[in-house]
């Protein structure tokens, strides 16, 4: 058993779409009409047949309430792994992406959140 698919909860999907393809890079793999709210989903493009990421609307109450929560109490919604956190963290800063934490070592691991402009925090890592 793999992971295929991955959601995370969005509060609109053409801005997440953005931020996701044109701040962070990832590539667009679907985007079709489900609804009145489209099936949108990324991957890395250091591995296009990998786990996809489903920018899931937030248009149920559970979920917005769940997406608000945890942002408030400034736990990410997921995390990424990138090869040099100090190089992604400049990269990104200058994209104008917003960071609630810079990059912190923590033992054997490096790790930094920003917010996505979508209702959510991300924390990206080096291993």
């Amino acid at each position: 058993m793999k992971i295929v698919v991955t959601s995370l909860f969005v509060d609109n999907q053409d801005k997440a779409l953005e931020f996701y393809s044109e701040k962070l890079g990832f590539v667009k793999k679907h985007d079709v009409p489900a609804g009145e709210f489209r099936w949108i989903t990324l991957v890395s493009p250091e591995d296009e047949g990998g786990t996809e990421l489903l920018l899931e609307p937030n248009n149920h109450p559970a979920a917005k309430e769940y997406q608000q929560k945890i942002y408030a109490d400034g736990i990410p919604a997921t995390m990424f792994s990138v090869d040099d956190i100090q190089k992604e963290y400049e990269r990104l800063v200058e994209l104008g992406v917003k960071f609630s934490m810079e990059p912190k070592n923590m033992g054997e691991i490096t790790i930094a959140v920003f917010d996505d402009t979508c209702g959510n925090l991300i924390q990206i890592i080096q291993q």
